[in-house]
């Protein structure tokens, strides 16, 4: 099953951006997942159990580095497409 999750990391003493940039470099090393990074998140597409490998190894080297840390990691069951502009297709959003 392919899925697309979509993470932030966000260290909670010293400074975040080197850990931060660390965890993207640790998961996008993984040729076997497709990663795109934005301003907010980080995408992540491709087989469940190796999605779930490759966040796993990264987010325990990202903890083992020390400092409290949180993830927020959210998974669909779908191969969204995440390199795209999303299209918006609402009721609400056709009024406008």
């Amino acid at each position: 099953m392919r899925v697309t999750a979509e993470m932030s990391l966000y260290p909670l003493d010293g400074q975040p951006l080197p850990k931060i940039l660390a965890f993207i470099a640790e998961v996008a090393s993984d040729a076997r997942v497709e990663v795109v990074v934005n301003q907010l998140s980080t995408h992540v597409r491709g087989e469940l159990d190796v999605v779930m490998a490759v966040l796993t190894a990264a987010v325990r080297r990202s903890f083992d580095a020390g400092g409290a840390q949180a993830l927020v990691l959210k998974i669909l069951n779908a191969d969204l497409p995440i390199g795209e502009r999303p299209i918006l297709e609402s009721p609400i959003l056709e009024k406008t």
